[in-house]
C-alpha cells in the first residue's frame, strides 16, 4: 500500500522518531520525506500519516487524491480537519486514547502525593524545619476518597490505574450511566458532593461551553480540611477569581494546576503569590518520549486496516 506523511516536518520527525517511521516502512510503500498537500505524488496514496500540524485539506486537494482511503493521525482532536474527509468516506484514526495515558499517570502520581499531604508538608517543613517535621494531618492513601470530575478516556484510565490502591472513588459525570458506574466500581454523586467528600478532587471534564465556569466558590469552599484540587483538564472549567479567593481564605487547601485560565499564567498574576497553588506548564499530556506512544497507536491501527479489520481508534467527526 502506498503511504505518505503530510504535515509539519519537525512534529512528524519527533512523533515518528526512534524507529517508528522505519516500522511503518516495513509495512507499506512509504514515499520519502514529508509531502505538502499539493504534492502530485499524493494521487497514488491510499493512506496518510500525520500528527500535530495536519493541514485542512481543500476540496481541490482531495479531488487530487482519488485513492485516499484513510488518515492515521498520531495526535488527539481531529475536529478542525475531519469534516471534508468524513464527507468523502475517508476513515480517520486518532491517537487521542494514547494521550489519555500520560495524563492519567500524572493524575495518579499527584493523587497519591496529595493523600500524603506532600505539598502542604514540604511548604511547612521549609518554613519551620523543627516544628514542621511531622506537620500536617494527612489521611494517607489507604481507604481515602478520591473524586473525579468526568469519566471520559482520561477519567476511565485514572480509575483503572487507581485500582491497586485501596481508595474509594466517587465521580461526577452527568453522562455516566448507573450500569457503567457499577462496572467501573465507582459511586456517582452530585457536583457539590464531589467537592464535599473527596480528599482529592481531580478535573477531567470535557472542554465544552457547558463546563466553562462550572467550578466556583460554592464548590471550592466546601472542600474538606487539607483537601487538594487537581486540574489537568482545562483552566476555564474553574472560575479563576473564585479559586484565588478560596485559596487565600483556606491556606489548608492545595490546588495543583497543570492548566490555567489564562494560559500561560502572566508574570503578575495572583496565582504566583499563593503558596498553596502548585502550577506546572501543561505537562500532563504527552511530552518527550511519550509522544512515541501516539505513533504506536496509529501504526497499530494501520496494521488492522491492512488486514481488513476494524480500526480500533476510528473517529467519525
Amino acid at each position: 500500500m502506498r503511504v505518505a506523511f503530510v504535515g509539519h516536518k519537525s512534529q512528524i520527525a519527533r512523533v515518528f522518531g526512534s524507529g517508528r517511521r522505519s516500522r511503518l516502512e516495513s509495512l507499506a510503500d512509504v514515499i520519502p520525506g514529508v509531502l505538502s498537500p499539493d504534492d502530485e505524488r499524493l494521487a497514488q496514496v491510499e493512506a496518510i500519516f500525520s500528527t500535530w500540524g495536519m493541514p485542512l485539506l481543500t476540496s481541490v486537494q482531495l479531488d487530487a487524491m482519488p485513492k485516499l482511503k484513510a488518515v492515521f493521525y498520531a495526535a488527539g482532536a481531529v475536529g478542525y480537519f475531519s469534516e471534508p474527509l468524513v464527507q468523502r468516506g475517508i476513515k480517520i484514526s486518532s491517537a487521542w486514547q494514547a494521550n489519555a495515558v500520560p495524563v492519567a499517570e500524572f493524575t495518579v502520581a499527584q493523587v497519591l502525593l496529595a493523600c500524603k499531604a506532600y505539598f502542604t508538608n514540604i511548604e511547612g517543613y521549609r518554613r519551620d524545619p523543627a516544628g514542621g517535621f511531622r506537620q500536617g494531618k494527612a489521611p494517607g492513601v489507604y481507604g481515602e476518597t478520591v473524586a473525579l470530575l468526568g469519566v471520559g478516556a482520561i477519567g476511565t484510565r485514572v480509575i483503572e490505574f487507581l485500582r491497586p490502591f485501596r481508595l474509594n472513588v466517587i465521580v461526577f459525570d452527568p453522562f455516566l450511566t448507573d450500569e457503567r458506574a457499577e462496572i467501573l466500581g465507582v459511586r456517582k454523586v452530585s457536583l457539590q458532593s464531589v467537592f464535599a467528600e473527596g480528599y482529592v478532587v481531580s478535573n477531567h471534564l470535557l472542554d465544552v461551553p457547558d463546563t466553562y465556569g462550572l467550578v466556583g466558590r460554592e464548590q471550592l469552599e466546601s472542600m474538606r480540611e487539607g483537601a487538594t484540587f487537581l486540574n489537568t483538564g482545562r483552566g476555564r472549567t474553574v472560575i479563576a477569581k473564585d479559586l484565588i479567593a478560596v485559596l487565600k481564605e483556606r491556606p489548608d487547601l492545595t490546588a495543583i494546576l497543570d492548566v490555567t485560565d489564562p494560559e500561560p499564567v502572566p508574570a503578575d498574576h495572583d496565582l504566583w503569590t499563593l503558596p498553596n497553588a502548585v502550577i506546572s506548564s501543561h505537562i500532563a499530556g504527552s511530552i518527550g518520549d511519550e509522544v512515541l506512544r501516539m505513533a504506536d497507536f496509529a501504526i497499530e491501527d494501520f496494521e488492522r486496516f491492512l488486514k481488513g479489520q476494524p480500526i480500533q481508534y476510528e473517529v467519525f467527526c
